[in-house]
């Protein structure tokens, strides 16, 4: 089957985790056995060197014998592109007035978890539909189809791309389905099917994200009526009941791929050269196999002074060795970046801890962590890149949301999937976390029978990731049905 005259074009509007060679070579092997020849991949620059962005443009060549002409001057390398909390970092190389906006520091002592130092960027990306619309639309003038495939916090941006014929838009929703399955109940007025028992453990919207951002995102979901298909960074390994349930009731469209694991799940450790190799592995190699607990709470966690502290000791009493990443989001000066170590922690710590644990302050390779033979749990907040990456590694998590999707995350991890323990339960989210609730539940999760069970259930799941994406596996035949679909 082809496109007449010319490339398809997928245009992408993100750049979390996604493993762009895996994509890549899935699109080279469905050509060979269509009988096509791969066709060059243009690329973008990369807007961060970790992790690697996934391309703006990912040109897809339907016909062997038709060399296309480069994109015209509207249609240049472009990255619009995100961090991982979706927010815009890069530009769009084109005539058209690009904002430009700074966000302001977050606040340490700040009454509320979410980010909202943040909104200013979020607020700016809307700005984009003018500059997005004309890229657009110079890839429609050469291609047959152009495929526009964005985050679903851009769903306002491409709002125009339906009045271009032969371009189409697919939402990419970087959450769990889990967590786009409940808002959608929720915003339709529909109660979630769980018992009584658990269900006053999941949150309602407005509880995980300011007002603000909240109307922010209902204003994406009155654009998102046109789209052709979602994308999730998810498998029908762990979520096939409400991926099903969206696809029966026609939730958010007909079409509905889980195409994860993004994260590459095959990571293998350049051991012999050192000399690159980070501080942190180093370590990691002279420790016990599933001996270490890592710590980390992504980029966008504010901790106060005095949660740090009892953090820090209920680390120390637990007697077990980690590996504790804390980085200057946590102090809530993220933006620095001169090297002093600004991180305040319990006098006399650090000594008491030496030789069993390992507090890192600068960026850390989580996944190469979590893939370490030394790791055997993960206090995390339960964003959604570090629960699926837990998840393909095998690693149990204690769980510790913060805000936004998170909470339901942790919901997802530990009633359901049973890959998790809650560290704080979300109706105690404005308390403080003690030293001895942390010790508790990460002696629990690493020296009882209770916390083996949830290590070799999450052990099992992540083979059965990994498994998915092996030529004949579930996942990657769910990647197979999405590339045909586009290429229709």
């Amino acid at each position: 089957m082809r496109i007449s005259s010319g490339a398809a074009y997928a245009m992408y509007m993100h750049s979390d985790n996604f493993n762009r060679k895996q994509l890549e070579h899935q699109i080279k092997q469905h050509d060979i056995r269509c009988g096509r020849s791969d066709g060059p991949l243009c690329r973008p620059r990369p807007s961060q060197p970790t992790p690697p962005p996934l391309p703006a443009y990912l040109r897809l060549q339907y016909s062997p014998s038709t060399s296309s002409p480069p994109p015209p001057t509207s249609a240049r390398p472009v990255s619009v592109s995100t961090d991982a909390t979706h927010t815009p970092i890069s530009s769009v190389s084109t005539n058209s007035p690009i904002p430009n906006s700074s966000p302001r520091q977050p606040d340490p002592n700040t009454t509320t978890n979410f980010p909202t130092h943040l909104q200013s960027l979020f607020d700016s990306s809307l700005d984009l539909r003018g500059p997005v619309t004309d890229i657009v639309r110079g890839l429609a003038e050469i291609s047959g189809r152009v495929v526009v495939v964005h985050d679903s916090a851009m769903s306002y941006v491409v709002q125009d791309v339906r009045s271009i014929p032969n371009a189409e838009t697919y939402i990419f929703r970087a959450l769990s389905v889990f967590y786009t399955y409940c808002f959608n109940l929720e915003r339709l007025g529909r109660e979630l099917p769980f018992g009584p028992e658990v269900l006053p453990r999941l949150p309602k919207s407005e509880e995980t994200m300011s007002k603000e951002f909240l109307e922010f995102v209902k204003l994406q979901y009155l654009h998102q009526t046109f789209h052709v298909a979602n994308l999730y960074d998810s498998s029908r390994v762990i979520e096939p009941e409400f991926l099903e349930s969206l696809e029966r009731e026609e939730i958010c469209g007909k079409r509905h791929f889980a195409v994860g694991p993004f994260n590459p799940v095959d990571i293998q450790p350049d051991v012999t050269n050192s000399a690159h190799r980070h501080t942190c592995l180093k370590w990691l190699d002279k420790q016990s196999e599933k001996s270490v607990v890592y710590v980390s709470f992504g980029t966008t966690t504010t901790f106060t002074e005095s949660q740090i502290a009892e953090l820090a000791i209920g680390l120390e009493k637990s007697k077990q060795r980690f590996l504790w990443v804390l980085r200057d989001a946590d102090k809530g000066d993220v933006f620095k970046n001169d090297g002093e170590k600004r991180v305040v922690l319990p006098v006399g710590f650090e000594d008491r801890v030496e030789g069993r644990g390992l507090v890192v302050t600068e960026w850390a390779p989580q996944l190469e962590i979590l893939g370490h033979l030394s790791v055997g749990l993960f206090v995390s907040h339960c964003g959604w890149n570090s629960s699926m990456e837990a998840m393909t590694r095998g690693v149990a998590i204690a769980a510790w949301p913060i805000h936004s999707d998170q909470p339901r995350n942790a919901f997802l991890l530990v009633e359901v999937l049973k890959v998790a323990l809650m560290m704080r339960e979300w109706s105690c989210r404005d308390e403080l976390v003690t030293s001895v609730m942390v010790e508790k539940v990460i002696r629990k999760l690493m020296d009882t029978e209770e916390g083996a069970a949830i290590r070799r259930r999450s052990a099992e799941l992540g083979g059965e990731l990994r498994n998915s994406l092996v030529e004949g596996g579930v996942g990657r035949k769910e990647l197979d049905s999405l590339v045909c679909y586009m290429r229709r």
